[in-house]
């Protein structure tokens, strides 16, 4: 991920956009970093426009050289690409183009992550199955309102992420029915049984009552295959088999080494503890604390640590590639964390950060007052009165129907106050029915 690592372009064409993407991705960072004042789609609107003119100069000048090594400029382009695409999801352009740019990255390195592993069930692709269907229809609307060049390099990350997940998928599809009920049982103890092994305090009781529950399914098969009532073999036998096998001999290790990592892989095990517990808390709290553009600095980190395996494992600094146990453990933390991300960026609400504070309270007062429908109504309109003062103290800052911030009116207008008429029409159905109910009371 270091983009020294990579060579400088050979070519003077390419070594001046280099330059000028260079200095795009410090403002953009610049942007991201200041927390003085909410990201205006003005601004994301300039710097995109730059990036998508060297986009095209890049296009013409490598065209028709499809096997061109990377050098430092394809992963400062990257880099831009990345940051735009979060830009879009904090000024609330959710279901537009660049957005889905950084979406089809972490699709892709979960599904890699999967491929790789083996470890995975029908529901964790249903997920990505949905959001790339979704990602689909953004695409078809965005050939008119975005740059050719980047909705056609959209397309091909999707085009990888479709191949990656049918591909996954048809492995599922060789299990036969009463199979993957149990192949994902096995996946939930694993996965489980991980977590409990990157707990602050190692739980054994916890990790033997997972491991009894993956023995209680071994004790099922018949001579070491699962078979149907008539004694058949299923299909797919082998393969769960093994993942049962995995299961249990995973227990058995974690049972022994209680959560304790070796002193020369610690530091990447607490860099990769302190990103899965911060993104597990803003997975907790993101409507009141996210940022989009913070996942970023996640994102980079993660990157970093996941390409400098060597053939899929990492090496200490004499050059000993870690033990299973290690190498499994830290596996597991950089997947969970692509996993939070992917879950953060799906949750993006299509509204500024400008006016998610109104937004998130609007949700609450929703809650609230469904809450208070589903349990009976209220019994007088005066209980009414709080909900009422807050919806019109929200209703009184629009200036001629809009939501501003000083003069600039923030995207995600139609979503909130969409929202506010929402809260006005529950509040106003419990108030007929409270002035019913009063009516009766004094008949």
């Amino acid at each position: 991920m270091e983009t020294p690592a990579f060579p400088p372009p050979k070519d003077g064409q390419e070594a001046e956009i280099l330059a000028r993407l260079t200095s795009i991705r410090d403002q953009l960072l610049l942007m991201k970093r200041d927390r003085t004042k909410y990201i205006r789609s003005q601004d994301v609107m300039l710097l995109y426009d730059q990036v998508v003119e060297q986009v095209r100069l890049v296009n013409e000048i490598r065209k028709g050289e499809n096997d061109k090594a990377e050098n430092r400029l394809d992963r400062v382009l990257e880099s831009c690409l990345q940051l735009l695409s979060l830009f879009f999801m904090t000024i609330g352009r959710t279901t537009e183009a660049p957005a889905a740019y950084a979406l089809t990255s972490t699709i892709k390195r979960l599904l890699d992550h999967l491929s790789e592993s083996r470890i995975y069930s029908g529901k964790d692709l249903d997920s990505m199955a949905h959001t790339i269907s979704d990602l689909d229809r953004i695409l078809k609307n965005s050939n008119s309102l975005h740059s050719p060049y980047l909705v056609e390099l959209l397309a091909k990350r999707q085009e990888l992420c479709k191949a990656g997940l049918e591909g996954l998928k048809k492995e599922l599809g060789e299990l036969e029915e009463p199979l993957r009920s149990t192949h994902e049982k096995l996946i939930s103890i694993l996965r489980s049984m991980s977590l409990a092994n990157t707990k602050s305090k190692f739980s054994s009781t916890e990790v033997q009552r997972l491991q009894a529950q993956a023995k209680e399914i071994d004790e099922t098969r018949v001579d070491g295959n699962f078979v149907n009532s008539e004694g058949k073999v299923l299909n797919g036998s082998a393969k769960v088999s093994v993942l049962l096998e995995k299961c249990i001999q995973w227990s058995e290790i974690v049972l022994e080494k209680k959560g304790v990592i070796p002193e020369n892989f610690r530091p990447k095990y607490e860099i990769l503890m302190g990103i899965r517990n911060d993104l597990e808390k803003l997975s907790i709290t993101q409507a009141w604390s996210l940022r989009e553009t913070d996942l970023y600095d996640y994102q980079r980190e993660l990157d970093k640590i996941d390409e400098s395996r060597i053939n899929g494992n990492w090496l200490d600094e004499d050059g000993q590639p870690a033990e299973l146990y290690v190498q499994r453990t830290l596996l597991y933390l950089i997947r969970r964390s692509y996993g939070y991300i992917y879950y953060l960026m799906i949750s993006s609400e299509p509204v500024s950060e400008a006016l998610l504070p109104i937004y998130n309270q609007l949700q609450t007062l929703k809650r609230c007052l469904n809450e208070v429908k589903n349990s009976g109504g209220v019994t007088s309109v005066r209980e009414l009165y709080p909900y009422s003062m807050k919806l019109h103290s929200i209703d009184n800052m629009r200036t001629d129907g809009k939501f501003m911030v000083g003069d600039d009116i923030p995207e995600g207008q139609g979503s909130v106050s969409g929202l506010l008429a929402e809260c006005f029409e529950l509040s106003y159905e419990l108030r007929v029915a409270a002035e019913e109910s009063e009516e009766k009371e004094e008949q």
